[in-house]
């Protein structure tokens, strides 16, 4: 029988990989953090939003041999704790009289000692969960061992209503289980949030985050508490899966929590946040996706070297098969500086000329394109020849094709369709053009944690500073066909994340005539968006999850 709570509160916290499915893995983790949040001395262990089904399950959650696998499995980690060991708060979905919620169980004593139902479903930006999910009551706390405990979930601290209502009704501390996905100082978001909560409610509050990659979705962590007084209580690494504790004592006077023991991790810089999460989703997707390793085309640019090195710190350098892929107007620059970059990472490189498969295509249309100038149907059908070519390796011998196109070229369909576009995932397809530069030059200077690379200079410097080119016919530069990136990611930023009106964009001290052109392509592209790999989400509104826009679309801002 476990023992009543006067002074002293031990909570474990679990940011971990919560797999979409894996429902008996997914348990065996929470029984592996039990184990380890007894031999830390935790009461009590708290995982994530939805950890049993893995977050988001979209979809998969209206299967109702989905929704009674989840509870039945809840049900049965609920009879692990009839022992003295810590009880466990941990999200599952929850069937219930026809409707399914996401919901969040206390389990202690051998039983389900509470549950508590998501009241604010968010319906924006990577969230679809009306389409899913029951809304819950507002709730009232739950009792744990004499202690009564708000269990919040997620969005529910987004706004004031459920938090207040827990305060209202007798909650002594928060415990908020999320599935809050990483973008750009969204750290700096929750904070932000979780303060305005306490200063309502003057009750402390533990924010529980996973931490893993889910498609095109980063989980960071970055766990951490507040006091009663705003103050940090603690704070977990980001990017980083762990089991911490976290000791709470109880002060004679008021009766109030204030956390006496807990980690104070330092969060990483922007640059190192954004390398580490495209690492990370891109090694769960091949992992997860149960493929042996990546097979890529390197071109001597900046897009596929910084995927290359991106390739060897997720997966190591035995599970990365570089490809170049020459053709005549392929420079014995880029010929080198790929070279360089394969012998610096250790990798398998090869080397296979395009130029037979090519003037064969050419060959077979000559009898419809006679007397017609070349133009870009060439330079495609290279770009469609090395896709061809990286497909067919990956076809004989399993590796998942990457495909290395940022932001700024999908933004203005900059990319062949069938072409540089074909692969399985692309890490950097949420990274602008002059994102990459910054961090080509971070990577060669940092060393990141959990990189399987090796470490030093990777990416040559020539690969940073020459001029980018597709080298799709003689002596072309992007900058023939684009503004220079500073000037077209400024611009896309302003039209994709900020919506902003073309005037708008034009007082930042844009021409009026390249706003309108960087338009007018953003809107043209959207069948080629359609049809991409996915790729992590790093800023605040990607294409896909985020951003949904209608493929036929005439609008144009006039203003």
């Amino acid at each position: 029988m476990p023992i009543p709570i006067t002074d002293t509160l031990r909570i474990a916290v679990a940011q971990l990989d919560s797999m979409v499915g894996d429902i008996a893995g997914n348990i065996a983790k929470a029984r592996s953090a039990r184990a380890e949040a007894a031999r830390l001395g935790a009461d009590v262990l708290v995982l994530s939003e939805l950890f049993v089904a893995g977050y988001p399950p979209e979809d998969l959650v209206l299967k109702p041999a989905f929704q009674d696998a989840c509870r039945a499995a809840v049900e049965d980690l609920a009879r692990d704790t009839a022992d003295s060991g810590p009880g466990i708060i941990i999200g599952s979905p929850w069937p219930e009289g026809g409707k399914v919620y996401n919901a969040v169980a206390l389990l202690d004593g051998g039983q389900v000692a509470g549950l508590r139902y998501k009241v604010e479903l968010p319906n924006y930006g990577v969230f679809d969960e009306y389409r899913v999910f029951a809304r819950g009551p507002l709730p009232g706390p739950v009792g744990f061992r004499g202690v009564r405990l708000g269990l919040p979930i997620c969005e529910d601290i987004w706004f004031a209503e459920v938090p207040e209502c827990l305060m209202e009704t007798g909650a002594e501390m928060l415990i908020s289980p999320n599935g809050s996905p990483y973008s750009v100082k969204k750290a700096d978001d929750r904070l932000q949030v979780a303060v305005a909560r306490v200063v309502e409610t003057g009750l402390p509050l533990v924010y529980v985050n996973q931490c893993n990659g889910q498609d095109e979705l980063v989980f960071d962590g970055g766990s951490f508490g507040l006091n009663g007084d705003r103050s940090l209580a603690f704070q977990l690494p980001q990017l980083e899966a762990c089991v911490a504790l976290t000791t709470w004592q109880r002060d004679a006077g008021s009766g109030k929590w204030h956390c006496s023991d807990g980690p104070k991790a330092v969060l990483p810089a922007i640059e190192e946040a954004n390398w580490r999460a495209c690492v990370q989703g891109l090694r769960d997707y091949v992992n997860k996706n149960g493929f042996p390793g990546v097979v890529l085309g390197l071109s001597g640019g900046i897009d596929s070297a910084v995927c290359a090195v991106m390739a060897v710190d997720a997966l190591g350098k035995e599970r990365v098969h570089c490809v170049m892929l020459p053709y005549r107007y392929t420079s014995n620059e880029s010929l080198h500086d790929a070279a360089e970059l394969a012998e610096r990472l250790g990798i398998r490189y090869d080397i296979v000329p395009i130029a037979a498969p090519v003037e064969g295509f050419g060959a077979a249309l000559k009898p419809l394109f006679d007397g017609r100038a070349l133009d870009i149907t060439e330079e495609n059908l290279q770009s469609r020849t090395r896709g061809t070519l990286l497909m067919a390796i990956s076809n004989k011998f399993g590796p998942m094709v990457l495909t290395t196109g940022n932001k700024s070229e999908v933004s203005v369909g900059y990319a062949t369709l069938y072409g540089d576009m074909d692969g399985g995932f692309n890490p950097v397809k949420d990274l602008y053009k002059t994102e990459l530069y910054r961090l080509a030059r971070w990577r060669n200077e940092h060393h990141p944690k959990g990189s399987l690379a090796p470490a030093g200079r990777l990416i040559p410097e020539n690969i940073i500073v020459r001029p980018p080119t597709a080298e799709l016919r003689e002596n072309q530069k992007d900058q023939d066909s684009l503004p220079p990136y500073e000037v077209l990611d400024d611009i896309l930023e302003c039209l994709v994340e900020g919506e902003m009106r073309v005037r708008d964009v034009v007082a930042r001290g844009h021409d009026e005539a390249t706003v309108k052109k960087v338009e007018r392509l953003l809107y043209v592209a959207e069948y080629k968006r359609r049809q991409a790999a996915p790729g992590v989400k790093i800023t605040r509104k990607n294409f896909g999850r985020d951003r949904r826009y209608p493929i036929t679309n005439r609008f144009r801002d006039r203003g």
